[in-house]
């Protein structure tokens, strides 16, 4: 019990950390002033996970929820009104395709933060296993774009 509480705290913080860096990718965006608080948020969401569990936290975190499906369907509508990516694809040098994986990262996320902010002592192991999937993707995500760019001899 304790152990699964330790390995989904740890997610939390590894999730908080690359939403963080997510945050501040956005700045030089043109339309940062929509993704940059989404990251933040959820950032702020997954940081405080261990320390704060009350109404205010679930309240934040279901208005990240909704404003990451609202921007998450924006995204999806865009791909298929301006055929950009495709909605299958992982390509990840498309703007879509990056905006589209991580409004659903912030929105599995904030439904994961509510479900383990509703149960004090145990953590369900579809929370716990949620999150470590969602650390894992976005890692994989990541690493995969670096590799790409680095073999790459045009760039990103």
């Amino acid at each position: 019990m304790a152990t699964s509480k330790r390995l989904f705290n740890l997610s939390s913080l590894l999730m908080a950390t690359l939403f963080a860096y997510s945050a501040s990718v956005q700045l030089n965006d043109p339309d940062w002033y929509v993704w940059f608080p989404l990251y933040s948020c959820a950032c702020l969401i997954n940081l405080t996970n261990c320390i704060i569990s009350t109404k205010l936290k679930r309240l934040i975190a279901k208005i990240v929820l909704w404003v990451g499906i609202l921007l998450h369907m924006k995204v999806v509508f865009e791909d298929f009104v301006h055929e950009l990516a495709g909605f299958w694809s992982l390509d990840l040098s498309e703007r879509v395709v990056r905006e589209k994986i991580g409004s659903l990262l912030v929105v599995i996320s904030s439904i994961l933060q509510m479900e383990a902010s509703k149960v004090q002592n145990d953590i369900s192991s579809i929370v716990k296993y949620g999150e470590i999937l969602e650390v894992e993707i976005l890692f994989d995500c990541s690493c995969y774009r670096f590799v790409k760019c680095s073999l790459s001899t045009q760039g990103c």
